[in-house]
């Protein structure tokens, strides 16, 4: 989850580095650093905390030059400290490396070192690739400058040799960056279950973690694949495989702007993002609704509609609140296409053996397209011959390349630690499968058309749940004191009750619990008391009178209720204490519509408890470690 940065060519690197560092810092913000190569020598300045401490520690230890690679933090091996801050560098200065990912068996290989006379300083898992990149350079150094080299492959020869060899002791995932005092025109990137990009310019080059810190640079980019090393120069970049050795490089468009990844006229990115969910889960529908045949049409599932058919169970796997959207589309396609489906943390789906028939069909749901536990469940059920399917954000990331086909968001890159418009894009694109399944078997034309023009308004709808967002203010300023909340909702709002807790955990530190509203009273009613409002997403439906039940139980114990109704209610507002009103929607929009005030009240919250929202504690976007 950690942030990558590199840069190679005529103008100083910094500029680039600090500003990708700052983009690329809802990855980890534990601590920062940058190392540059100088006269012959490197330059590494880096301290613990945010880039600004980063920015600010330059002013009197800078880093010039013209090639340099940068790292902001996400710790999983020892603390935040300037000591553990990456870059590490290996042995007698030899390599500046940075790192995201996890080296599992860095103990044993720490020991080893220590036996060559290498050894580390800090506690990091990634020094001891510094160290084991350094040893492999050392053994080889006396055939490092024994000819003028006839080819960058003949001047590059040993360096290359010395990582594959490195690389091949490690057990665990990377992204690495690295560069050399004894090769000052060149960075090697690696990638092993960690993502990386190149960005592509005119005599210069970029490396990052994501996309995000090359846009206003170029918009050329090449994605490494897992076992690739990329050896970039200013002028030229090679790309060679563990297995097949050197393989052509595709170079692709980046199909991001710089309004995408600043903030405007918002104080955070969630704000941002939040407010941006009328146009992004229009993008999510755009192209993909077909009145004539009263149903959903996708580009990128590369099966037939008879493979399809012949389907009998779907597994939708996801983390997070991609597994919460998962809940959702679990509703959605047994209600329209009568189809079994099961929903699965990928966390414990990759460790798992379940049974699986033949006609099984695997969904795996991601904002990032890089999270290590679902590409992992992924890929298992790919090795077991299941048709796997991802709906994603970003594309060209490992999972959308893995999957047998797919259908991405299109929400723009997410920034806000905290997802919410991937999330409502996600439960968009649930209704338009299920609305594609329950055409190719039973459901009727009339049935279909109905659920388009249902999902056609929905940005409209969404637009006016904005509206609440002073509401939602005031009401969470009234709450922010209290430590407990409860969350409960029942069939389609059980996952709305579910996200709205997680939200409210991630970025406030307010401990809260999301249950289905009638399991309330199997055990959570204990809680209640005069310091713990309960949330109620309650909008009209089916099981409407029973959730009022619900709410008698609460008020009969001289808890608080916060409930989210219809914007008629008349029942629900006479039971609560406080109020947000949203649009009447169909029972399968209603969790993209409640979801909406519940993500404005995570956020007031945390702004009046003075947390950052953006860069909660102890989180970061895009786990892409285990």
């Amino acid at each position: 989850m950690c942030g990558i940065v590199g840069y190679i060519g005529p103008y100083q690197a910094i500029d680039f580095l600090i500003e990708g560092l700052r983009r690329l810092e809802y990855r980890g913000y534990d601590s920062s650093g940058v190392a540059t190569i100088h006269d012959g020598e490197f330059a590494v300045t880096k301290t613990a905390g945010r880039v600004d401490g980063l920015v600010e520690k330059l002013k009197t230890h800078p880093a010039p030059g013209s090639i340099g690679i940068g790292h902001t933090r996400w710790a999983t091996h020892g603390p935040a400290t300037d000591l553990n801050a990456h870059p590490h560098i290996g042995g007698d200065n030899v390599v500046a490396l940075v790192h995201n990912g996890v080296i599992e068996n860095f103990r044993e290989l720490k020991e080893q070192l220590a036996e060559r006379g290498y050894y580390c300083k800090s506690a990091t898992d990634t020094e001891v690739v510094a160290q084991l990149v350094a040893a492999e350079l050392d053994s080889r150094r006396p055939n490092t400058k024994t000819a003028v080299p006839a080819s960058v492959a003949d001047q590059y020869g040993p360096l290359i040799e010395a990582i594959q060899a490195a690389l091949a002791q490690l057990r665990g995932t990377y992204g690495l960056a690295m560069v050399f005092r004894d090769w000052p025109d060149v960075i090697v990137a690696a990638r092993l279950g960690s993502p990386l990009v190149i960005g592509v310019g005119d005599d210069e080059h970029f490396i990052a973690s994501d996309g995000s810190p090359l846009v206003g640079h170029t918009d050329r980019i090449v994605y490494l694949a897992d076992h690739e090393i990329a050896v970039v120069t200013a002028h030229s970049i090679r790309v060679i495989h563990r297995d097949e050795g050197d393989v052509r490089h595709n170079v692709k468009h980046l199909d991001i702007d710089t309004s995408q990844v600043e903030l405007g006229e918002f104080a955070h990115y969630m704000l941002k993002e939040i407010f941006e969910q009328p146009e992004t889960v229009q993008a999510a529908m755009r192209g993909r609704l077909n009145r004539d045949e009263a149903t959903a049409v996708f580009g990128g599932l590369n099966l037939t509609p008879q493979q399809l058919r012949s389907i009998d169970r779907i597994v939708l796997t996801a983390c997070g609140t991609s597994w919460h959207s998962a809940l959702v589309g679990e509703y959605m396609i047994e209600a329209f296409a009568r189809i079994p489906v099961e929903v699965e943390y990928a966390s414990e789906l990759r460790y798992r053996n379940p049974p699986m028939s033949n006609n099984t069909l695997l969904f795996a749901i991601t904002q990032s397209g890089e999270t290590i536990d679902t590409l992992a469940a992924m890929r298992e059920m790919k090795r077991k011959g299941h048709p796997t399917l991802a709906i994603c954000n970003v594309v060209g990331s490992t999972i959308a390349r893995e999957a047998d086909g797919g259908i991405y968001l299109h929400a723009g890159p997410e920034i806000g630690v905290a997802s919410t418009k991937a999330y409502t894009s996600q439960c968009v694109v649930m209704a338009l499968l299920a609305l594609y399944f329950g055409r190719i078997r039973h459901l009727s034309f009339e049935a279909g058309l109905r659920i388009i023009d249902e999902l056609t308004v929905l940005p409209r709808q969404i637009e006016e749940t904005l509206d609440t967002n002073d509401e939602t203010r005031r009401i969470a300023a009234k709450y922010a004191s209290c430590n407990n909340f409860l969350y409960l909702g029942r069939q389609f709002n059980f996952p709305t009750a579910l996200e709205g807790a997680l939200k409210l955990k991630e970025i406030s530190y307010i401990h809260a619990e999301g249950y289905p509203a009638a399991e309330m009273k199997h055990g959570p009613i204990a809680l209640v008391d005069e310091n713990t409002p309960s949330v109620f997403i309650v909008p009209q439906g089916g099981v409407y009178s029973k959730v009022i039940s619900n709410m008698e139980e609460i008020k009969a114990r001289g808890g608080p209720v916060i409930a989210v109704v219809d914007k008629d209610d008349s029942q629900a507002v006479e039971l609560a204490d406080d109020v947000i009103r949203v649009p009447a929607v169909p029972e399968f929009l209603q969790p993209i519509v409640t979801a909406i005030p519940l993500q404005l009240l995570a956020y007031h919250a945390a702004i009046a408890r003075g947390c950052d929202v953006d860069k909660p504690r102890n989180l970061a976007k895009s786990v892409t470690v285990e």
